[in-house]
């Protein structure tokens, strides 16, 4: 069984994969869910280790430009 293209749900567009950079700190991440409510840290303004939380996955219709994310550990850096 091949696996189907990724159609989109507004329009039925062409889904591409991609991915949310963090810039913030040297060097790139990969964002990622994190459970629950942020917390406020005085010196970072949200508390989250690096590392912390699952990484997302962003798709992106080629013809109308709907972002779909998700959350899994499959989207981890390689």
């Amino acid at each position: 069984m091949t696996k189907e293209p990724m159609k989109c749900p507004k329009c039925s567009g062409a889904m591409v994969q991609g991915f949310i950079p963090d810039y913030s700190d040297g060097p790139i991440y990969v964002e990622g869910w994190i459970e629950g409510q942020p917390a406020k840290s005085f010196w970072t303004k949200t508390k989250a280790a690096k590392g912390e939380g699952i990484p997302i996955g962003a798709f992106r219709c080629e013809k109308c430009g709907f972002l779909e994310f998700y959350a899994d550990s499959k989207f981890a850096a390689r």
